[in-house]
């Protein structure tokens, strides 16, 4: 991510209102700009689709389809996501970038292989009674997510990550008008529309992948090879994706709080819409968390680490690891001051913002728990990303690991307990992980010269 830092810290430094304003706002279009497009997108079809599309449930079943696309593919290609950042970035700062593109050309035959075979069988033994048309739809749009994943990925070690964003826009600004356009056709029409939509965005992506890197050999796995591979990243990447859709599949599935929607698919009209609202609240944190960790820390970090490989004295490489420990303290306390505002801002429009969804407000208990776990989640995410600067995965592993087994489990506990229990499951699960890392952060800081020097 040193592009966005470099482009935040040229904005920070013009010292002015309009470039602070214009840091945040570039740094919060770059962190949420791609799932809030993507959301919106969705909504978009549904919601321009209602007069055309008979009946309307067809409607909600392409949405909830799309859903399951989304969610599935991230899960499904986790594991693969942290291990090929880890890769490209070593490569990277190797100067080996060559072998970057033959391992993307790898990870990208793996998640097809794995997202085609995953997805075939549960279309052929668990879709059996919806048409020909749909479930090869859905094996397509699967196998494509999956990619666009992969890609996404990739490109984090560029440097055009506006790019990224006009790339995100253009293919769902295309999704929704082939989905609108071809609305008549039902829902398979939707989901076909919404599948190129994604073919496309997948080629944009790939052919600035290709514009920026070259190599004479074509397909390589040389990052499963015993030095470059790191078990932890893929349960990592396995466990977190898990840990943030878990409760959501448990509503889901839950007979008191979920409905069949198609085929195997679910929906929980009750949990669903608070969480929907409850993540578009977490703009403002998501742009501090990149300001912050990419400007200051990042900087602060790599002071530190340049004094430590330079030999410099050990009362200077203190006075940096103590700046860095300050940088780390005073980001997450702004993210923290940030989201909160931003949860009362929330809190103080929920009614005004339900009744004009047209949803009744006794929704709103639970779009307020909601709202501060997301914010929490911002606030872990923050955390992760420090550990993974200071290349502690094993502290990332135990908090992924913690994450899906405490949400799994108090999400079970709150459903038991009933309706004025529901998403506290999801809170408190993420309240208690956030604790306990920033008290792992905490004593990982206090040793952070004798680790550096003891790993060296």
């Amino acid at each position: 991510m040193a592009g966005i830092g470099f482009e935040l810290r040229k904005m920070l430094q013009k010292d002015t209102l309009l470039g602070v304003m214009k840091a945040y706002t570039y740094a919060g279009i770059i962190s949420a700009g791609p799932w809030v497009l993507s959301i919106l997108g969705i909504l978009m079809i549904g919601v321009l689709s209602l007069p055309f599309v008979i009946p309307t449930t067809l409607i909600t079943q392409f949405q909830v389809s799309v859903t399951a696309l989304i969610m599935g593919s991230l899960i499904i290609t986790g594991p693969l996501q942290l291990v090929f950042t880890r890769f490209a970035a070593d490569r990277i700062f190797e100067r080996q970038e060559e072998l970057i593109l033959p391992n993307y050309h790898g990870a990208s035959l793996i998640a097809t292989a794995v997202s085609g075979l995953f997805a075939l069988v549960v279309a052929g033994f668990f879709m059996a009674e919806q048409s020909l048309l749909y479930r090869l739809l859905m094996v397509a749009g699967f196998v494509v997510m999956s990619n666009v994943w992969i890609a996404i990925i990739f490109m984090s070690g560029m440097k055009q990550y506006l790019a990224v964003v006009w790339i995100f826009f253009g293919g769902y600004a295309l999704t929704v008008l082939l989905a609108l356009w071809l609305r008549r056709y039902g829902l398979e029409g939707l989901l076909f529309g919404f599948v190129v939509g994604q073919l496309v965005l997948l080629a944009a992506t790939t052919t600035m992948i290709y514009r920026s890197y070259t190599s004479r050999v074509f397909i390589s796995f040389e990052m499963f090879n015993r030095k470059s591979f790191y078990f932890s990243l893929m349960a990592v990447g396995l466990f977190y994706n898990l840990g943030v859709w878990i409760d959501k599949l448990m509503f889901w599935y839950n007979p008191a709080t979920g409905q069949q929607v198609i085929g195997p698919l679910y929906a929980s009209v009750i949990y669903d819409i608070p969480v929907f609202l409850a993540y578009l609240a977490v703009i403002p944190g998501m742009a501090v968390f990149l300001v912050r960790i990419e400007t200051d820390f990042a900087e602060a970090y790599d002071g530190f680490f340049t004094a430590v490989r330079e030999g410099n004295s050990l009362e200077r490489i203190e006075l940096l690891r103590n700046q860095m420990v300050s940088t780390v303290r005073t980001g997450l306390y702004e993210i923290l001051k940030i989201q909160a505002i931003a949860a009362l801002v929330l809190f103080a429009a929920g009614g005004a913002l339900l009744r004009l969804l047209d949803i009744s407000e006794l929704y709103l208990p639970l779009l307020y728990v909601d709202v501060i776990g997301a914010s929490l989640q911002v606030l872990l995410l923050g955390v992760l990303n420090i550990f993974f600067y200071l290349d502690q995965r094993r502290a990332v592993f135990g908090l992924s690991l913690a994450f899906v087994v405490l949400n799994g489990f108090l999400t079970w506990a709150t459903l038991q307990l009933g309706p004025a229990w529901y998403g506290y499951g999801f809170a408190v699960a993420l309240l208690i992980v956030v604790m306990v890392a920033v008290y792992v952060l905490d004593r990982k800081l206090e040793s952070l010269e004798y680790d550096t020097f003891m790993l060296q």
